[in-house]
């Protein structure tokens, strides 16, 4: 307890040290680094090697209330990839800010950089209503002001108000739920919620759930990050998208633990919204020719895989099926943790992407494998990790989840229904996913330049080549050796769940069996790669342009586009998209210059503004007549509102 307390004095350290040296440009970043990276590394030793859990912190707040802090399993499950991935990020910081004109900027972003840590590694041990809701507002407020890093852009200005928007509404909702429980108990505490009558649980997890949604980007709640992501620089989009967004789904765990329900219908919606989320946010970044807007909408897909997993773990419960709950909620427990893996690393590789090329436009991009070859076979393997591909930290939580998905078809009328809907919407989740990377990779990385920009890219600097290539191994170990990162997890649910020996048993061997499977991948895959090495000893291998069927004069212009490779699958998709094309046909013997554009709006966005901003702001618009500068009826609305409450209070 008391090595996690002086981890986060540490960290805090990490933020404020920055500012005092301001003139120090460079000093100022690595101090910043070292200082979050020596306190995230305590904080990790301190949560990995103790010995037994619950453990509380409380302090007195303002000598009238009290902020408890008390650390379980599952705390730890999700405390992991904060002290994992921040000090990554820290360092890739080191080289990504660059500029010592903009000093005072970097030093605000490192405070609050070190402001979201302290806050994410003290929600998950909130043990009542005041604690949560004031770190839960820290980490609002931190991220919005990272987000804010470029201010002077009015799209950055725009992101940021959105995610604020989104952040500050969610919280109404959470702190209503709050508020009920409050109502029924009487306290602030949380220990009385799973007394409370389940009409009334039903009704506090719904109001709950769509805060926590908003915050973790579930689909229609979704939409502030395709937005915030290419804003905020490329490392704190690593931490939000990697580690911050994961808060509400830690905030859906809990609640739904602590309120204990036993209605089977909190299960199926949270599966549907997973299902939802997965294919849908994959299908939308299939369209997304913007990079980072790309990896925004993958992790709307990664959140759908992950509630997926929750959904039939609740429903595993509720049917009181131990193989079901166990393998899915550890499934999903586990890809959290994957997906602060690998999500980090592609936006790593994006950033380094656009440090070198001055753009994330995908078709303006190509050829960086051979100028950028780390972060091009690190983003590589990154891609094939989110794709879920063997031997890949990916494919194991998947396939966790598939597992409990296929049990499920053991039971009955609508969880049959609704367990084959999960295994094909996986299936399609995967398929997109697996060609909206090759899209990725192979417009941005293969091929050749596009532009003069992508032409003069190189190799980026050791503090940002460094985090991508431990997060890539991180990705290949947990696939090679996953029993025991699947025992930890399972572990993380010791507080909440029964485990039945058998079921814990079969889990282990499916570890063992997945282990046995992805070394055998890795090891045909290293004797193909044996064999070409000696078919080709001691030959010559020379380069020459790419045979064009007797035509040697092509240009970059003439390869493949990110529209054209994905138009035929989203077009089969229109439904469930709204896409949009202009074009100009050939036309006449000798035709003029043809043009085809499109573009795909989201579809929650669309509903969003049409049917609620435009007619709020038309209805604004309308009393715009009230702010007309008068200060005496200014005091007169006052007077007028006191009057009001006035009155409410007497009736």
């Amino acid at each position: 307890m008391h090595l996690l307390l002086l981890s986060l004095l540490i960290i805090a350290a990490g933020g404020i040290v920055p500012v005092l040296l301001l003139r120090f440009f460079p000093l100022a970043k690595c101090s910043a680094a070292i200082l979050t990276t020596l306190g995230c590394l305590i904080g990790l030793y301190s949560i990995l090697t103790a010995t037994h859990f619950p453990f509380s912190i409380s302090w007195e707040w303002l000598h009238c209330c009290a902020l408890t802090f008390t650390f379980d399993s599952l705390s730890r499950i999700f405390l992991v990839p904060i002290f994992l991935i921040s000090p990554l990020a820290a360092w890739y910081g080191v080289g990504y800010f660059s500029q010592p004109e903009k000093s005072l900027r970097v030093a605000v972003n490192y405070f609050f950089f070190a402001l979201l840590i302290v806050a994410m590694v003290l929600l998950p041990a909130a043990d009542n209503m005041l604690s949560f809701a004031l770190t839960w507002e820290t980490i609002s407020l931190a991220s919005y002001f990272l987000v804010m890093y470029d201010y002077h852009k009015e799209s950055t200005r725009n992101a940021g108000y959105l995610y604020f928007l989104f952040t500050q509404s969610g919280a109404l909702f959470i702190f209503a739920a709050f508020g009920v429980i409050f109502s029924f108990t009487g306290n602030l505490d949380f220990a009385g919620t799973a007394t409370l009558p389940e009409g009334v649980k039903l009704v506090v997890f719904s109001l709950a759930f769509v805060g926590f949604a908003s915050k973790a980007g579930v689909f229609p709640l979704h939409f502030w990050l395709p937005h915030a992501h290419p804003a905020a620089p490329s490392h704190i989009s690593a931490i939000m998208s990697g580690v911050m967004i994961k808060m509400g789904i830690y905030g859906i765990l809990r609640l739904y633990f602590l309120l204990a329900p036993s209605s089977l219908a909190i299960g199926q919606a949270v599966l549907v919204f997973g299902m939802l989320s997965g294919v849908l946010g994959i299908l939308y970044a299939l369209s997304k020719n913007d990079l980072k807007r790309l990896l925004a909408y993958c992790s709307v897909e990664n959140i759908g895989i992950i509630l997926i997993g929750v959904g039939m773990g609740m429903i595993g419960i509720a049917l009181a099926d131990p193989v079901v709950t166990i393998f899915a909620m550890t499934g999903a427990l586990l890809h959290v943790l994957n997906h602060a893996l690998f999500k980090p690393l592609l936006f790593l590789g994006a950033g380094a992407v656009l440090q070198q090329c001055g753009n994330g436009r995908i078709d303006q991009l190509g050829g960086l494998m051979k100028r950028m070859p780390t972060t091009g076979k690190t983003f590589l393997l990154g891609s094939a990790a989110i794709s879920g591909l063997p031997p890949l930290n990916g494919f194991i939580s998947e396939f966790l989840i598939y597992f409990a998905a296929f049990h499920a078809l053991g039971h009955s009328h609508t969880i049959f229904i609704l367990a084959m809907l999960a295994i094909l919407s996986l299936v399609v989740i995967g398929g997109l996913a697996s060609f909206c990377f090759t899209k990725v990779v192979g417009m941005v990385f293969l091929g050749e330049a596009r532009t003069p920009e992508a032409t003069a890219a190189g190799p980026v600097s050791l503090p940002m080549t460094i985090p991508m290539t431990i997060l890539a191994g991180c990705c290949l170990l947990i696939g090679i050796f996953p029993t025991t990162c699947i025992n930890f997890v399972h572990l993380g649910l010791a507080d909440y769940l029964f485990f039945d020996a058998s079921v814990t048993a079969q889990l282990t061997s499916v570890g063992n069996n997945l282990a046995i499977g992805c070394r055998l991948f890795l090891l045909l895959l290293a004797l193909l790669l044996c064999i070409r090495r000696l078919f080709y000893h001691n030959k010559t291998v020379t380069q020459g342009p790419t045979w064009g069927c007797g035509f040697t004069g092509g240009t970059p212009r003439i390869q493949y586009t990110g529209t054209s490779y994905v138009r035929t699958v989203v077009s089969i998709f229109r439904p469930f998209v709204l896409l949009k094309e202009s074009k100009i046909r050939l036309q006449a013997i000798f035709p003029s210059r043809t043009t085809y554009c499109n573009h795909v709006s989201d579809i929650a966005e669309e509903v969003s503004n049409r049917g609620l901003a435009l007619p709020l702001l038309w209805v604004l618009g309308k009393l715009r007549w009230i702010q007309h500068g008068n200060i005496q009826l200014y005091i007169g609305y006052i007077l007028l509102t006191i009057l009001a409450v006035l009155l409410t209070l007497l009736i």
